[in-house]
């Protein structure tokens, strides 16, 4: 009986050359893995094609649910962000990849797991670390570190002479990345950072320049943290971001174009599309504004920056990650309410917050009278806190 191998497989152009290339370099049986993070691909169509293409058997695998309650919520509670601009949409995706193929190496028996991630990127290291946290036995076969083939065109004339259908061209030759929270450019004209994106780029959201003339109102309700309703009515995790995309999409909303420092060493250039993951973000922040105390709030900044690296850097199964949860779950208790937005053409914009543990108090802010503070109190106050700046002052006048 031959070995097998777990092939992290979307049917796009990498994986769909790695099937044959396996079967002609190794006496493997290729087990192929399709994972479903709502990448909207013909599922049984992508089955087909692995099984055309040699693979033994095929796993399609829905786990977008999971991936929305289980990655997507823990980012939103925790405002991770990579480098201030990146929503981590492919990186919060290869966690939950990487334990869906030991689980199934598992229980098949495989002593290989394999991936098409190329010796460049970062999801190389996001998916060996998430499957070495579970069983570091397992081999990885990456062939884009091994191969002879040097480029995507090499690919694609690869991909050509096995026969094999691939859904890119040498004249569209974008890398793209999508699942249901985003949708991720590069390559090609991309590479140079002078050059702008193409219009016809965009698969999630229209320019905000063609966007409709007419502004969008969305009632965001959250319980702790985690959104529950949207204009006042209960919805599923999976139907909210689809339904936040179609509306941040059709507004203009949630693109990111930015040069980014990999893990690996390099700086890269990406074209992002987060429609409904920008729309969250920005509600979540609003309120953790209102019910969040100073201390909390300027804390948690510098814990969502160490977060987003974590996250960017396949640090998922680790006990600082497990920490940082904890902590952020301390910090979601009373972030509870509802937000109201206005989406108009690329921007979100605040348009009211009602929080029943909101910490502003219109009493104690306002130019009037207040039993909690007295105005007289102030004075006492900066006397002492300026103290430091007056002793510097004091001790500067003498060494002059």
């Amino acid at each position: 009986m031959k070995d097998k191998v777990v092939l992290a497989y979307s049917g796009g152009l990498d994986t769909s050359i790695i099937i044959p290339w396996l079967k002609e370099n190794y006496d493997l049986d290729v087990i192929a893995v399709c994972i479903n993070v709502g990448q909207e691909d013909d599922m049984e169509e992508v089955r087909k094609k692995a099984l055309r293409t040699g693979a033994v058997k095929v796993y399609i695998e829905d786990v977008r649910e999971e991936f929305v309650t289980d990655c997507l919520f823990k980012a939103v509670k925790a405002d991770a962000l990579y480098e201030g601009k990146y929503m981590l949409g492919t990186s919060l995706a290869r966690p939950l990849m990487a334990k869906k193929l030991t689980e199934i190496a598992h229980a098949e028996g495989a002593k290989y797991i394999a991936h098409g991630c190329t010796g460049k990127g970062n999801d190389q290291v996001r998916f060996e670390i998430g499957i070495a946290s579970f069983d570091p036995s397992i081999k990885i076969i990456a062939p884009w570190r091994i191969w002879d083939i040097k480029s995507r065109e090499d690919a694609i004339d690869y991909a050509n002479a096995k026969g094999v259908d691939v859904p890119v061209t040498k004249k569209k030759i974008y890398s793209v990345d999508k699942n249901l929270w985003h949708t991720s450019h590069e390559g090609g004209d991309l590479e140079d950072p002078k050059n702008e994106p193409k219009q016809d780029l965009y698969m999630m959201i229209t320019p905000p320049e063609k966007a409709k003339d007419e502004a969008t109102y969305i009632d965001l309700y959250f319980e702790q943290g985690v959104p529950k309703k949207l204009n006042g009515k209960e919805i599923k995790p999976v139907e909210l971001i689809e339904t936040l995309n179609k509306l941040g999409g059709e507004n203009g909303i949630g693109i990111v174009d930015m040069v980014e420092n990999r893990l690996v060493g390099m700086k890269s250039r990406g074209v992002y599309e987060t429609p409904g993951g920008t729309i969250l973000y920005a509600a979540h922040r609003e309120l953790e504004g209102l019910t969040l105390d100073k201390n909390a709030f300027h804390f948690k900044q510098i814990v969502s920056q160490k977060y987003g690296e974590l996250v960017y850097d396949g640090l998922w199964f680790t006990t600082l990650k497990e920490a940082l949860d904890a902590f952020v779950e301390t910090t979601q208790k009373n972030v509870t309410g509802t937000v109201k937005l206005k989406l108009y053409k690329g921007n979100v914009i605040t348009a009211g917050v009602d929080a029943p543990h909101a910490l502003f108090d219109q009493e104690i802010s306002s130019f009037g009278a207040s039993d909690l503070y007295s105005q007289k109190d102030a004075g006492g106050f900066i006397n002492i806190f300026s103290l430091p700046s007056k002793i510097k002052a004091v001790v500067d006048k003498k060494e002059d």
